[in-house]
């Protein structure tokens, strides 16, 4: 297997009749997924996804795809094909559409149904194409057949890719449920027809990779829901996805059979439930659903709250719940299921939420302790099953961490795919397929780009790496007023900390160094504020670190008299 090098060149010229594709995102994590794939000069995107922040990125909302890749070259984009409509392939379209309003963008049904209600938001209008599985549309030299596949979102779709260079299969987020809630397979047949007329390479979600046979059907969650619901003593919270139309569909159902209410908590959770059960793909029994204002004049036996949150996102509902400083005051007696897995990164944030919930007197039932949800990505079985059927020649693993994309292409090499024909790449890699092989040829310049309240790519790691030492360091200002005539110190220096353990008192025993500094430097000639000011930081930094054991961020300011 063919793995990328740290100290890859920028990529040569595509040589004529080669397919490129660069994936801005998604490899080496779980979120933010894009590949971009060029052929004869032109672009076409699938997904746009972004990657929710962690606890080393504070301040962030949301981290996006570098687009400086394709920023010259809008022009050249035929169109963005989505795959399904969870937020790490759909949440940075609104910042690629900024860029350029008309790109088309291509999906299912609801999958641009939850698209345009984002982008309302943003105030752009849209160009859609709507597209099913069995459809064959032309982009530009690209010809896109749309094939169906199972997640935990309905309407999903892979997209095979065909060019002068070959076909490419992008699975997107799939899973191969037998027993899917709206009898929507992954189409094995449409794999196998594919395969048979040759399918040049293979771009499969690795997420599962790891886990040995096959997910656990869908719907075999609704008997541990309805286990969890009898249970129940009081009011019950479900934190889910606010995109997981299936898992609603399951706490709807088993609401109504225990002869609860249901309350949508959280303004995406309300906004996509909205649009799901308008276009027909969620089902809502007769006066099950109520307004949250509602819930309040019911019995706490007869209420549930269907929140946002299962990933211990610090603003969501659930979190806030767990904070004690939301609408819904959850307590003794109440139960909390959290019908979500762990994605990778998370597990502080959630462990935190739980330990709260925990805390205020409520049950917590988690994948940890009970079947209350099922992955929506395929494991190592499903996906041996489908290099078998798919026999393909080239093999690119997507969507995963690293160890992610190894497992899933040794899984590919025990299917028979020749160890050169696995290439595993990471964002920004460049992949050429020409003349039948995919190769790595270079690499393009991609970093993580921040989104902080209003602000787009303002923030850098080294703004971050500020925030982490003030977060978890402190912070000293000094202050001192000087007289560079005289060569002496005439006030201060005044120092101030914050966010540490010690009093301000304890600098007084290095003040008359700083002094001795400071007018030592203006003897020595220097006079100016900036040098006066390093003079400052440089002996109170080796103080505190010697005196305090710490790093505090330190903001010394020379006033010249």
């Amino acid at each position: 297997m063919s793995h990328p090098h740290p100290e890859l060149p920028l990529p040569p010229v595509l040589p004529s009749k080669g397919l490129r594709i660069v994936a801005l995102g998604g490899l080496g994590e779980v979120g933010r997924n894009m590949a971009v794939l060029e052929y004869e000069g032109r672009l076409l995107i699938i997904d746009c996804g972004v990657l929710f922040p962690e606890d080393h990125q504070p301040g962030v909302d949301l981290i996006l795809p570098d687009f400086d890749y394709i920023s010259d070259r809008l022009d050249d984009i035929e169109a963005i094909v989505l795959t399904h409509g969870h937020e790490d392939h759909i949440g940075a379209v609104p910042y690629l559409l900024r860029l350029r309003r008309d790109i088309p963008l291509v999906g299912s049904r609801l999958t641009l149904a939850f698209v345009e209600a984002k982008l309302k938001e943003h105030r752009i209008k849209p160009v859609l194409r709507v597209v099913a599985e069995d459809q064959t549309e032309r982009f530009g030299p690209f010809d896109c057949e749309f094939v169906a596949v199972n997640h935990s979102i309905p309407d999903a779709l892979a997209v095979a890719v065909t060019t002068g260079a070959g076909t490419v299969l992008h699975t997107g987020d799939f899973k191969m449920d037998q027993l899917p809630l709206d009898g929507r397979v992954t189409d094995l047949r449409a794999f196998a027809r594919l395969g048979e007329k040759g399918v040049d390479l293979f771009m499969v979600d690795s997420t599962n990779a790891e886990v040995p046979g096959f997910v656990t059907n869908e719907v075999e969650i609704g008997p541990a829901l309805d286990a969890a619901f009898a249970q129940a003593e009081k009011r019950i919270v479900v934190a889910s996805f606010s995109s997981h139309v299936h898992r609603v569909q399951q706490v709807l159902n088993a609401a109504h059979a225990h002869g609860r209410k249901v309350a949508l908590v959280g303004r995406s959770m309300v906004r996509n439930m909205g649009i799901a059960a308008e276009l027909g793909y969620l089902d809502v029994p007769p006066g099950v659903l109520i307004e949250l204002k509602q819930a309040a004049s019911l019995p706490d036996d007869r209420i549930v709250y269907m929140s946002t949150g299962s990933q211990g996102e610090p603003m969501a509902a659930l979190s806030r719940m767990a904070n004690g400083d939301h609408k819904v005051q959850v307590g003794h007696g109440d139960t909390v299921i959290l019908a979500s897995s762990l994605i990778p990164g998370n597990e502080n944030s959630v462990f935190r939420v739980i330990n709260g919930l925990t805390r205020l007197g409520a049950r917590v039932v988690h994948s940890g302790n009970a079947k209350v949800h099922v992955s929506g990505h395929a494991s190592a079985g499903e996906l041996l099953y489908c290099y078998n059927v798919l026999k393909p020649r080239n093999v690119m693993p997507v969507h995963g961490e690293v160890r992610h994309l190894v497992a899933n292409g040794a899984l590919a090499v025990r299917t028979g795919v020749p160890a050169d024909r696995v290439v595993l790449a990471e964002d920004g890699v460049v992949v050429d397929l020409v003349d039948g092989k995919a190769s790595v040829v270079g690499a393009v310049p991609c970093g993580y780009v921040f989104v902080d309240g209003s602000t787009v790519g303002a923030v850098t790691e080294n703004e971050l790496k500020d925030r982490r030492t003030l977060s978890e360091e402190g912070f000293v200002s000094v202050f001192a007023v000087v007289d560079t005539a005289t060569g002496k110190v005439l006030a201060g220096p005044q120092i101030l900390a914050r966010g540490m353990a010690e009093d301000n008192a304890v600098f007084e025993e290095i003040q008359p160094d700083v002094v001795a500094a400071l007018e030592n430097a203006i003897a020595g000639g220097a006079t100016d504020t900036y040098q006066l000011q390093q003079v400052m930081r440089r002996v109170i930094g080796q103080w505190v670190n010697r005196r305090l054991r710490r790093r505090p961020m330190i903001v010394p300011v020379v006033v010249e008299a």
